[in-house]
């Protein structure tokens, strides 16, 4: 909490208010203490509520004449399209919603990569996002499967069957996620109850997260602690607030861009041809923000070793914090380590181009060499350039410059090693 608590002044509000502080807690939210020099990188995270909000309304609105049964499923969202009152428009912003989601949760991420935001104290927060996220690949994956397409159906084919690889209870899990012997309107049912759940863990894993976030603080470009309040901090409103809502209106701008001038351009052509068990598609690929670890599970020839690496890929990041060895949080002051991260951006770019790619030739060895450099980057690349390079001046606070070779350094360094 601030350092000076809110009080109401009326009788009411203070009732209220002892009762259920919910007018102290906005007080709080306004007036917490944000390092000053954020830059428009950290406004991701408002940007990333946003779309969750916008997510879930279209989502109610589009469940009130879905139809989950894979015999009306297709029909029932043509009618959205072409009979519910602005349904083309509400089905259009939550498919590109969903795009605009995850291209606003990586960048939300590789500037946590960047800036060290995952080091300590920060850890749960690290933790409790990369369950948002995981989450967030669940509900995207079942929400693609509605359509009933024929991307729809064998998309969930493929993945689904992927469990089937788990030694010894593979088999029985695959059953149960079809929930008959393959992907069938069982599947659908259960696909469309558990697309609709999940949104709303989401939101409870999104309030976890800001809570968590308000124990340590914000990280900062410079990486460095601050004391609250300091010379280095301002309030978040109305200094953070009107730089989020600017960032939000840019982002709303492209957002519009996909929406009505090139809704379909994220989409797969095949998803408008209903779904045909017998009729399987030349290429079957999933949504774009899937690709690099699609890429990942066909760069390996065992399917069992494709599905542990997919999954891999995805939990490594769980234990980041302990593999990162530096004692400086931001890749400003880190000379290598900032190359390799480029690196790490270029391959995962990589493997989402040869993930959209048929599984062979050039774009086998491509996807190949990008997941080997995806793990070294992680499992070596992180630990050994932690300890062995030569970080450039860190400020003894945001408000101080950086003078390379001057005395307070030796104070800086000393300062970075308590963090």
């Amino acid at each position: 909490m601030s350092e000076q608590e809110y009080v109401p002044k009326s009788k009411f509000g203070k009732w209220f208010n002892d009762r259920l502080p919910l007018l102290t807690l906005a007080s709080h939210l306004t007036d917490y203490p944000t390092p000053k020099n954020l830059n428009y990188w950290w406004t991701f995270g408002g940007i990333l509520t946003f779309c969750l909000i916008t997510q879930i309304i279209t989502g109610i609105v589009l469940a009130m004449h879905y139809v989950a049964h894979a015999d009306l499923a297709f029909a029932s969202v043509e009618h959205i399209m072409r009979d519910v009152n602005y349904g083309w428009l509400i089905r259009y912003i939550h498919s590109n919603g969903a795009s605009m989601f995850f291209l606003a949760v990586y960048i939300h991420i590789f500037r946590s990569l960047f800036y060290g935001s995952y080091k300590s104290p920060r850890e749960i927060i690290w933790i409790i996002g990369l369950a948002i996220y995981l989450l967030m690949m669940a509900a995207a994956f079942m929400g693609y499967v509605l359509p009933w397409g024929q991307m729809s159906f064998w998309g969930a084919t493929v993945i689904t069957n992927l469990f089937s690889a788990i030694p010894l209870v593979g088999d029985s899990i695959t059953t149960w996620l079809w929930g008959a012997y393959s992907v069938d309107n069982p599947t659908l049912t259960r696909f469309f109850s558990l697309h609709y759940l999940i949104p709303f863990l989401i939101l409870g894993l999104v309030v976890l997260h800001i809570w968590a976030l308000h124990v340590p603080g914000n990280n900062n470009p410079v990486g460095i602690e601050i004391k609250k309040p300091s010379k280095d901090t301002v309030p978040f409103h109305p200094y953070i607030t009107i730089k989020d809502i600017f960032a939000l209106l840019l982002f709303m701008i492209i957002f519009a861009g996909f929406v009505f001038f090139a809704p379909n351009v994220l989409g797969h052509s095949d998803n408008y041809i209903q779904a045909n068990p017998m009729v399987t598609p030349a290429h079957i690929v999933p949504e774009w923000y899937l690709l690099p670890f699609y890429a990942i599970l066909r760069s390996v020839p065992d399917k069992l070793g494709g599905v542990i690496l997919m999954f891999g890929a995805i939990f490594i990041l769980f234990v980041l914090p302990w593999l990162d060895t530096s004692k400086v949080r931001s890749a400003v002051f880190r000379p290598i380590y900032r190359q390799f991260f480029w690196i790490l951006v270029i391959d995962v770019l990589v493997l989402g181009y040869v993930g959209a790619m048929p599984a062979e030739g050039i774009y086998l060895v491509l996807a190949r060499v990008g997941t080997v450099y995806y793990f070294l980057h992680f499992i070596v690349i992180l630990p050994v350039v932690g300890y062995l390079e030569k970080t450039e001046p860190v400020p003894l606070s945001i408000s101080d410059p950086v003078l390379s070779g001057s005395a307070d350094y030796s104070m800086a360094k000393k300062d970075n090693e308590k963090i």
